[in-house]
């Protein structure tokens, strides 16, 4: 009978942790990855893959393949494969969540990581668990989900365990979801598919339909971010732009002005506004009192449109405040959210 050693073999690595989680805000415009061991964003890139047309191979992911937008030759095909925040394409969709996997932890990481992804509120049963095939299938050794909205709350320093009414309007890049979150809970709620990309859609047109001139999706960005307003400015700004004229085909210059791009956007400015209205015409009396004290929180790339919150709170007569971090709110807090155990035991449960 062999005897039973009386030492006891520990050995640890110091610095060494077998555990691996990152929070995945999966956008239509971009991606950002939240690594919690390290606790801050470690990547935020376009979601855009280029990909052969022929063979289907992935050629380039991210910022590289943004780059390639409107310019490839006709055998490559620079494309987004979310829409209005779901999966379009499942197979690039897969090939961009591990591509980007791979670039967090590196090609040769042996512990596969805990996934957070934050999904619109009122995505499908099927949209769902498309999401999290993607997921697994590129690598996670285990996939959760969060909505968009109750993440952007987290991220934003919102205490949503509290027994008050919290709103929360996170506006992404293809769709902007609204809730009233009370006690960890979604008390009432509105997804709709207007967001950031429609804005750069509307301003396209409106250039189109207006000076004749077609321009593509980054210039329209860009005209976005540097003179779009949600109210009319006391000082009307410009930019020059460069597109195709659509009379004579050659390119040509135009200035725009800050009130042109208004008039581009004010009907998806409008949608989402009425859309804020409708939630809080639902919201329960105690919680509407609470909204009241507390104001509206506004998070997302697209609240950070100049002036939104104020055109916001003039049409609900509402305090509303933008996210310090409104770009990544919702990464935030798919990261906190993987640091709370109840909030994930509910996650699952609601998925079963």
């Amino acid at each position: 009978m062999k005897k039973k050693s009386k030492f006891k073999f520990n050995i640890s690595f110091p610095g060494f942790k077998f555990q691996k989680s990152i929070g995945i805000d999966l956008g239509t415009a971009n991606t950002l990855v939240y690594d919690k061991q390290k606790e801050k964003i470690v990547l935020n890139e376009p979601s855009v893959v280029a990909v052969d047309r022929e063979t289907k191979k992935v050629l380039a992911v991210g910022k590289e393949a943004k780059d390639m937008l409107g310019k490839t030759p006709d055998h490559i095909m620079a494309v987004r494969p979310l829409r209005e925040g779901v999966i379009a394409d499942y197979d690039i969709t897969e090939a961009m969540i591990k591509y980007f996997i791979k670039k967090v932890f590196g090609k040769f990481n042996m512990i596969l990581p805990e996934v957070m992804i934050c999904v619109p509120i009122e995505v499908t049963g099927v949209e769902k668990r498309a999401v999290l095939e993607a997921a697994i299938s590129a690598g996670a050794k285990r996939a959760y989900l969060i909505e968009e909205a109750r993440a952007a709350a987290l991220g934003a320093g919102i205490d949503i365990s509290a027994p008050e009414g919290n709103m929360i309007v996170d506006i992404g890049g293809g769709s902007t979801d609204i809730a009233v979150i009370s006690l960890g809970g979604t008390i009432v709620s509105k997804s709709i598919r207007i967001a950031g990309n429609n804005f750069d859609e509307d301003i396209i047109k409106y250039i189109k339909r207006r000076h004749n001139l077609l321009i593509g999706e980054k210039t329209a960005e860009e005209i976005k971010i540097k003179i779009g307003t949600a109210i009319p400015l006391e000082e009307d700004e410009t930019m020059i732009i460069k597109g195709r004229d659509l009379m004579t085909g050659l390119p040509k210059p135009l200035e725009i002005s800050s009130s042109e791009v208004l008039d581009a956007i004010k009907d998806s400015l409008d949608a989402i506004v009425t859309s804020v209205k409708q939630v809080l015409e639902k919201t329960p009396p105690e919680l509407s009192a609470d909204i009241v004290d507390k104001g509206i929180v506004m998070a997302g790339g697209g609240s950070m449109i100049r002036n939104f919150p104020e055109l916001l709170a003039k049409n609900t007569l509402l305090n509303v405040v933008l996210a310090e971090n409104a770009l990544e709110s919702v990464v935030l807090g798919a990261g906190l959210a993987l640091d709370k155990l109840d909030v994930l035991r509910k996650i699952e449960k609601a998925e079963r």
